[in-house]
């Protein structure tokens, strides 16, 4: 059987970690690149494993990059510590593993959880992600946030899911829209993007909509609304940033 890595970048996460690292335990290697956590964060780590390595954050490619080029196995699955690897999807990994492929990578369904509830509406499931993926075929692409997986070779789809638990409250979710606005602001503009007046109303609205109306986000009851509003309220804050980075 190919052997698996599991590779995960921290920064600050004792509460959410150990649930992640418990649901891979069984791989053949894990590996943990930490930013220098102020917590418990790499000191549960090396309770899982010695392939702990504490570093400065160089943005979010760059770090799971490195996580990825200090892995050994065969194959690579990318977690972030918010997620946990459900038993199906463990079962469908030693599939893979066990037959060496056929493909070169697999995306996996994510499973939002929003205040205590799957969310399952407003385009939040299935949610695909590249996740698995031969170690030396898949690199992050060098994208300042919302960063993903580019793998050389064919791509197919798993079953079992990951369960995300990404916010852990309301204020969570406002202070990690701040940094990555930020961040997505910064790519924007060195792309050459302007943000035009109507882009306040049209782009924020336009999220809106389609989270709550067109991707049905409405049978999620509040939380639907609730996301959908704060989603939006997100790209405000980024075309406003792109507008007072490029403002005369």
């Amino acid at each position: 059987m190919s052997r698996l890595s599991v590779v995960l970048v921290t920064r600050n996460e004792e509460e959410r970690l150990r649930a992640c690292l418990e649901s891979v335990a069984w791989a053949d290697e894990i590996v943990v690149v930490d930013a220098e956590s102020e917590d418990k964060t790499a000191t549960i780590a090396r309770e899982f494993t010695d392939h702990v390595v504490v570093r400065p954050w160089p943005g979010y490619a760059l770090q799971k990059n490195l996580a990825i080029d200090l892995a050994t196995g065969d194959w690579a699955l990318s977690l972030d510590a918010d997620e946990v690897v459900s038993a199906e999807l463990a079962d469908d990994i030693r599939r893979v593993l066990a037959a060496d492929g056929p493909a070169d990578g697999y995306a996996v369904p994510r499973r939002n959880i929003f205040w205590g509830r799957w969310v399952r509406h407003g385009g939040l499931y299935p949610d695909h992600q590249i996740r698995l993926f031969r170690r030396t075929r898949g690199r992050f692409n060098a994208r300042a946030v919302h960063e993903s997986v580019s793998v050389d070779g064919r791509v197919e789809r798993l079953v079992g899911h990951l369960e995300h638990r990404s916010y852990r409250d309301l204020s969570d979710f406002l202070a990690r829209a701040d940094r990555y606005s930020t961040l997505a602001a910064d790519e924007a503009v060195a792309r050459g993007r302007r943000a035009r007046l109507a882009d306040f109303v049209l782009r924020p609205l336009g999220r809106f909509l389609v989270m709550y109306v067109v991707r049905r986000g409405f049978l999620d009851g509040w939380r639907g609304f609730l996301l959908a509003s704060l989603y939006a309220y997100y790209v405000l804050i980024r075309t406003a940033k792109i507008w007072e980075r490029t403002k005369a």
